[in-house]
């Protein structure tokens, strides 16, 4: 099994609009990903962006890893670099992190 990443750099800037975005334009890929038989995991990668977006983040991975267990859900907030890779590797080799937001300090 693998972990699966959803790059997604085109949101808005305010947080009530980025996460409709997120929920009109973005939801269905990551459910066709979770419902993959070869993913175990799914890492979205979401921009960096103020403390404000940080609830529809952690809802967004919360709610998906409860609708998709056993698979594992978990939102990265990073830009493209060392700190992203060194995050999705620590989650592929986590089995027991699941429904958490990490934002990158970069």
């Amino acid at each position: 099994m693998a972990q699966a990443v959803q790059i997604v750099e085109d949101l808005p800037d305010r947080a009530i609009d980025a996460a409709a975005a997120f929920f009109s334009n973005h939801l269905v890929e990551s459910r066709r990903l979770l419902a993959d038989d070869q993913t175990d995991s799914l890492a979205i990668v979401l921009l960096p962006m103020p403390h404000h977006h940080d609830d529809w983040r952690r809802s967004l991975a919360r709610d998906l890893a409860r609708a998709h267990a056993p698979s594992r859900v978990n939102v990265v907030g990073a830009t493209a670099g060392e700190a992203r890779e060194e995050m999705l590797a620590y989650l592929r080799d986590a089995p027991g992190v699941t429904g958490q937001y990490l934002a990158a300090h970069e």
